[in-house]
């Protein structure tokens, strides 16, 4: 038999800025409205209720408290679980108690700083209706043995239930899990003091629940994915039936108890249930047998060979397994009437699978697109059988036009969605990127069209989308329009969007969402309903944005300038870079790589978690794992190969600032002006702080000294198309996905590489500095690069005084498209400041006295400041 759920509650924790980088990410980045899908794809995956937690020392953790509660109030399908309110700070939890719908769970208080304050805790907890965990914790320290465990326990209940009347249903104990098998001999027992613990605290004392972090239980094992899975399941089977009714669990990475191999099991058993003296021992020498991304013996395995060819194909799809694919597939093709059958067999109800699981969490991303491999593979083979019937192309669920919008080049999103949507018995025509409208709406009239998905990953993209969903209104077109891309977002789509078009446009914020969204939207009655329900939800976003109040205090331009960031000019002196000039860098890959920021990288794919912690995630570290893996294998075989080359260019330049505007002069010819790049100053009431421009880090022009300013392009994407469509000719999305992918870490690389380069030798007004790739991440040199389009400065028309000065096209072949997207899409540019308190900034809003401002200082009218200016114009 295996571990019972029936009563078990699961608590997601994935909205935890200390336990999460992406949540933590979101949510620095006030990217609330994104944070919100986390909080959607917990309670989507089986959490019955979430723990949130806004602890971090550079956010305003109460007011981020309640802004997200507020927000998760209004979202149906989140609020309908618990939310327990996590913090270390009382006025967090007390902010985020006033404002909870339903019953919520206080997470934690504990005797740890005596009774007086627990009491006094906890009677306001009680007053606000909720529930509260308890930690086995006293003014000694964190109880460790059973009878710690209990005794604390005890004194609490009675505290809580006979002193202030507790309701002792609302007391969730958690009498600490901790790790066992790390070899020390006073941990041995841990395990078992838990569960024996918890059985004395469900026999003694009454109606009260105990809960606890699985994870912690097999740390020491951490990097082996099996056996940590072993071990849980097993801590599982016995702590349930001593009475832990609630913990920290991603029930659908548990192994099965009576899956375990016998051999593991037994051992497992041995070290939780402290057995023998050498358990800890014999567990470590069986372990290695189980390392990896997954069971030596489940690899080797090919028991499922032996089964019926229809089950052999949902496995291999399941799997993402291609090695015996054609031959089942002909095998298929024999046993059936017409090769088509076995598409719309077999292999749909394999992708069905897949499907189910994906939407069940118990699949991970990476995982979808192998199996789109399999498939492709196939439906390749059957092709020319179908074709000699002359039968038509097999039935779908819908037909979706996808198309990156004109200017745009990225794609790696859009394409992710496309294979998901594949998987799920979608045809998708992909049309590439930076596509007109007219070749969009014209695609989709010839092939009737089921709708239409657009992406886009700049700025300038959003205005594109306007003009795509105002040409469909024009044309009078009925068809769903679809919209997504990491510019975009559900308040855009409400408020720019959805008002110019009569039919449902519906904003998709990821790959997981997609298939709920076009289901709903394929057939027409279901379709009605959803449009219906789209449609008042926008309208509620358009009120809220209507009468949202900024955040902080926005203050005029004159006021802003006069509370810019001041710096003792006169006894100041620039570092004089050892080069002057613009120059060619050409990088080897190997080099490069060692540079490289991965946690963006898992991020492409989906998989929430901070580079390397994330390879021993609970959740995803062994899909992590085996990503990671096939990643450095392509990059050992780009090294070897050189399909893929990084150029760049980088120039120094003297400079002196004028205003919010940098003067950037000739290195050679003194005084020749080669351009002015223009900036935007912060326009938010800042009482104890500057309002930044960037230029205000360069030597003013009226000091009568020079001061110097750095550009730079760089792309590891040279050949990076080429080497994606051979993959997409081969049928493997997979692989061209992940040369995309890789070649966008590269790219960065060579941008943290050269600014390296920059600061130690070229510049070299740091040539001691001794920094890790860990340190480098986290930017802890002098001086910054921050990039146009992006907080800074962000308007993208900048780009094209750095594509100048530099001479990038002609010489390295980058270009701008018409939004100034670059090409190739693994691309950065940006500028180098070098003084010592220059930092990243978010410009953030501006008010229409600095657009005007600035419409001048580039010679424009305000409609073209508008057009590029309008996601950061106060409006």
């Amino acid at each position: 038999m295996s571990a019972d759920f029936s009563s078990f509650i699961n608590v997601g924790e994935r909205t935890n800025v200390t336990g999460s980088a992406m949540f933590k990410r979101l949510i620095l980045e006030d990217d609330f409205e994104t944070a919100l899908d986390v909080a959607r794809q917990q309670v989507e995956n089986g959490a019955q209720i979430i723990d949130i937690n806004m602890d971090e020392a550079m956010l305003d953790s109460e007011a981020a408290m309640v802004r997200f509660l507020n927000l998760i109030a209004s979202e149906p399908d989140i609020s309908r679980v618990p939310i327990m309110i996590d913090s270390s700070k009382w006025s967090i939890i007390e902010a985020g108690l006033k404002c909870v719908q339903g019953k919520a769970i206080v997470n934690s208080i504990s005797l740890k700083e005596g009774e007086a304050p627990f009491l006094e805790q906890a009677k306001k907890i009680k007053r606000y209706g909720a529930a509260t965990v308890v930690m086995a914790f006293d003014e000694v320290g964190q109880a460790d043995t059973q009878q710690r465990k209990f005794e604390i326990c005890k004194r609490s209940y009675e505290l809580l239930v006979n002193k202030i009347g507790f309701p002792p249903e609302d007391i969730i104990f958690d009498p600490n899990i901790f790790a066992v098998a790390t070899g020390i001999e006073e941990h041995n027992n841990y395990a078992v003091d838990f569960i024996e613990a918890t059985r004395q605290i469900r026999q003694h004392l009454p109606h009260c629940h105990v809960s606890g972090g699985l994870s912690n239980i097999s740390f020491s094992f951490r990097g082996n994915n099996p056996v940590r899975e072993a071990m849980h399941s097993v801590f599982l089977y016995y702590a349930i039936r001593a009475g832990m009714d609630m913990g920290i669990v991603n029930a659908g990475q548990l192994e099965v108890y009576d899956e375990i191999p016998m051999e593991l099991r037994e051992a497992v058993e041995d070290v939780i249930l402290n057995r023998n003296p050498d358990a800890t021992d014999k567990l470590l020498e069986l372990a290695p047998k189980y390392q990896g991304g997954g069971k030596v013996a489940a690899k080797e395995d090919l028991s499922w060979r032996e089964q019926s060819v229809n089950k052999r194909l949902e496995h291999a799809l399941v799997k993402g397994i291609t090695d015996y694919i054609i031959d089942d597939t002909e095998e298929a093709r024999l046993n059936a009437e017409r090769p088509l059958q076995v598409i719309e067999g077999p292999l749909m109800d394999g992708m069905n699978v897949v499907g189910d699981l994906f939407g069940e969490g118990k699949m991970f991303l990476p995982q979808v697109v192998k199996s789109a491999r399999v498939m492709k593979k196939a439906v390749a083979h059957l092709q020319p059988f179908i074709e000699a019937e002359k039968d038509g192309v097999k039935s779908s669920n819908g037909k979706i036009i996808m198309a990156t919008v004109k200017g745009d080049v990225h794609d790696i999103g859009k394409n992710i969605v496309g294979v998901v949507l594949q998987c799920n018995n979608f045809e998708v025509i992909d049309l590439g990127v930076m596509v007109p409208a007219a070749k969009i709406l014209q695609v989709a009239k010839d092939e009737g069209a089921d709708m239409i998905g657009l992406s886009g990953l700049i700025t300038p993209s959003l205005d594109e989308m306007v003009q795509v969903a105002k040409e469909m209104q024009r044309l009078k077109m009925d068809l769903p329009l679809l919209i997504g891309g990491a510019t975009t977002s559900k308040a855009h789509t409400a408020v720019k969007i959805e008002q110019n078009y009569d039919h449902p446009v519906v904003y998709v914020p990821n790959a997981s969402r997609a298939v709920g969204v076009c289901q709903k939207l394929i057939s027409k009655e279901a379709r009605a309903e959803y449009a219906k329900q789209i449609s008042a939800e926008y309208e509620k976003v358009r009120i809220q944005h209507a009468k949202k109040t900024p955040r902080t205090k926005a203050i005029h331009f004159v006021d802003a300038k006069t509370n810019k960031f001041h710096c003792d000019w006169a006894n100041f002196e620039p570092a004089v870079p050892k080069f002057l000039g613009v120059k060619t860098i050409e990088v080897a890959l190997s080099t490069l790589r060692d540079y490289i920021d991965w946690t963006p990288f898992f991020l492409t794919w989906s998989l929430a978690g901070k580079y390397p912690r994330i390879l021993n995630d609970e959740v995803v570290g062994e899909e992590a794992q085996s990503l990671f893996k096939d990643a450095n294998d392509m990059l050992d075989e780009l090294c070897k190969t050189k399909q893929l080359k990084a150029l760049g260019r980088v120039g120094i330049f003297p400079a002196n600032a004028v205003g919010e505007d940098i003067k950037i002069f000739d290195p050679i010819q003194a005084n020749k002006v080669l351009g002015v790049s223009h900036h935007l100053r912060q326009q938010t009431h800042k009482p104890k702080g500057p309002n930044y421009c960037l230029s205000d880090f360069i030597m003013p022009e009226s000091e009568g000294r020079q001061d110097y300013v750095g550009a730079f392009a760089v792309t590891a994407g040279i050949g990076e198309d080429e080497i994606a469509k051979a993959y997409e000719a081969d049928g493997d999305d997979y692989n061209s996905i992940m040369s995309k992918a890789v070649a966008d870490r590269l790219a960065e690389a060579f941008a943290e590489y050269l600014h390296l380069i920059v600061r130690k030798e070229l510049w070299a007004y740091a040539p001691d500095e001794k920094l890790d790739n860990v340190s480098l991440i986290a930017e802890k040199y002098q001086g910054i690069r921050p990039a146009p389009g992006y907080a800074a400065c962000p308007e993208h028309t900048e780009k094209q005084l750095i594509w100048d000065l530099l001479d990038v096209e002609d010489t390295i072949g980058m270009e701008l498209t018409s939004s100034y997207a670059m090409w190739p899409g693994a691309a950065v540019s940006g500028w180098y400041f070098a003084h010592p308190e220059s930092r990243y900034f978010a410009v953030a809003k501006i008010q229409q006295d600095q657009l005007k401002d600035y419409a001048q200082r580039k010679s424009w009218t305000i409609e073209e400041a508008e057009k590029w200016l309008l996601p950061n114009l106060n409006d």
